[in-house]
């Protein structure tokens, strides 16, 4: 995890240059707003940090790759269409969402499971993708120009923060904030109304159900009572007054009135949050009672099928899902956890043969190439894995996942340079160049490389011991 102590953490934030939070150049302090480009490089420090260092990052390409596509559903709808955005999800029982500089959302996984509708959890992301659009973050930089780089510092510190301690999170923004507390609530407030008004533009434009935002802040605020301190963490962090919520329901109502169901996949996503969390035993029963309740659910089955399989019986959950496999419709979901449990019972032909098809079907998802990928390696065809990485990788350079798969496919093959070389890669992705230049050094000596591939390796090795000097020039002056 990236966590020093907290407190520790929080003095910093305000005692030292903001170099010492691993905080990128941001130019000229004096300027107005953060620049695009500026507000990016943030983003891209702090997201790596929780990806790489935070334990509560949820590394799972199904849940990350749902998101991702509801959220840029809503950015094609959005007034800025062709901003960058990157959704994640965080495991955390608490409803919370929030922006981060640079297009970065993050999701807590508490915050999916309490939306009743997708429409629900759309209107989230639509009002978080406002904040974005609108750019608000950059505007609180330039309105607190004389203060900028201490208010900045403890506003990310407290945004890492929020997960897990709510209270260490006020304590921050009341610190950065110093004597200007309540000046800042008034302009945070005019943020949370604009971010309003266009996320509910957004969600129109996208074909949800306008009616899922005013309906979920207000259970939000009337359940408030069975949360700690009185409030959902996202109404902490989201200040929320019966005035924004009365004006959401007046645009709302003005709209026309759309009834949209709910994708498969949201019901799917879901089912397995609650397979993965609290112990297996216990999972597995709340996913029977909930198949006694909805026999004809296919969340409620798929979840079943996917706490079975976490519990080891692996017998009963693919029955599960042979059976939901011959009733419902073809689903990336439930194929990927049908070929999961093959691969728990040994049967790679089998899991190898329903992936391939699968991709067939459902083009488009990656969660099925890293599956695919998986298996191949797991059934004893490294060869193939790498194969489909380096074609995918011409495509997507920056994809952490397909390097650590190449890596892993090359090392079942014996292809040592090669791996080491993909290794390096995946750090680079990680921000850590020095150990990326160890890998490629391990690399250049392992001995079975050819001379293109050694070729590569020592032009890579020259490209980052160049950019690791540049750094620490950097961070000298």
């Amino acid at each position: 995890m990236m966590r020093r102590p907290l407190a520790l953490l929080l003095s910093l934030a305000l005692a030292l240059p903001v170099q010492a939070l691993d905080l990128p150049d941001l130019g000229d302090v004096a300027a107005s707003e953060l620049s695009p480009a500026a507000e990016r490089r943030i983003g891209e420090q702090i997201i790596q940090q929780i990806r790489w260092r935070d334990a509560a990052y949820l590394d799972d390409p199904e849940v990350e790759e749902y998101v991702n596509r509801l959220g840029h559903r809503l950015v094609a709808a959005s007034e800025d269409p062709l901003r960058e955005f990157d959704f994640f999800v965080v495991r955390d029982s608490t409803l919370n969402a929030f922006a981060l500089p640079g297009g970065y959302i993050g999701v807590h996984s508490g915050l999916i499971l309490a939306a009743r509708s997708e429409s629900e959890l759309a209107s989230v992301l639509g009002h978080e993708i406002a904040h974005v659009t609108q750019r608000h973050i950059a505007q609180l930089f330039g309105k607190q120009s004389q203060t900028s780089m201490v208010m900045l510092a403890s506003l990310l510190v407290a945004v890492l923060a929020a997960r897990s301690n709510s209270q260490v999170s006020q304590a921050a923004i009341a610190a950065g904030q110093a004597g200007a507390i309540q000046s800042q609530l008034g302009y945070t407030r005019g943020f949370e109304r604009e971010a309003d008004r266009v996320g509910l533009q957004t969600l129109e434009q996208a074909g949800f159900d306008v009616r899922g935002m005013p309906g979920f802040f207000e259970r939000l605020q009337r359940d408030s009572r069975l949360y700690e301190n009185n409030a959902p963490a996202y109404l902490r962090t989201h200040p929320l007054t019966t005035e924004r919520i009365a004006d959401m329901e007046n645009r709302a109502s003005s709209m026309p009135y759309r009834q949209v169901l709910d994708s498969p996949e949201f019901g799917y996503v879901r089912a397995k949050l609650r397979a993965q969390a609290g112990a297996a035993a216990d999972a597995v029963r709340q996913m029977q009672e909930g198949v006694e309740r909805h026999p004809d659910d296919a969340a409620a089955r798929y979840g079943l099928g996917r706490a079975l399989l976490r519990a080891a019986r692996f017998d009963e959950a693919a029955a599960v899902v042979d059976e939901l496999r011959a009733d419902v419709a073809s689903s990336p979901w439930v194929d990927t956890l049908a070929a999961e449990i093959r691969l728990a019972r040994k049967d790679g032909v089998g899991a190898l043969a329903l992936l391939e098809a699968a991709r067939q079907r459902h083009r488009g998802y990656r969660s099925l190439e890293y599956a695919l990928a998986e298996a191949q390696i797991q059934a004893g065809k490294p060869a193939a894995a790498v194969v489909g990485m380096r074609k995918a990788l011409t495509q997507r350079g920056g994809d952490a996942r397909l390097w650590l798969l190449l890596s892993r496919a090359n090392a079942e093959l014996g292809r040592r340079t090669a791996q080491h070389r993909a290794q390096a890669e995946v750090y680079v992705l990680r921000g850590s160049v020095p150990a990326a230049i160890e890998q490629l050094e391990i690399a250049r000596k392992a001995g079975d490389g050819d001379f293109y591939e050694l070729s590569a390796v020592d032009a890579r090795l020259r490209e980052l011991k160049t950019r690791l000097r540049e750094d620490r020039e950097a961070e000298r002056n």
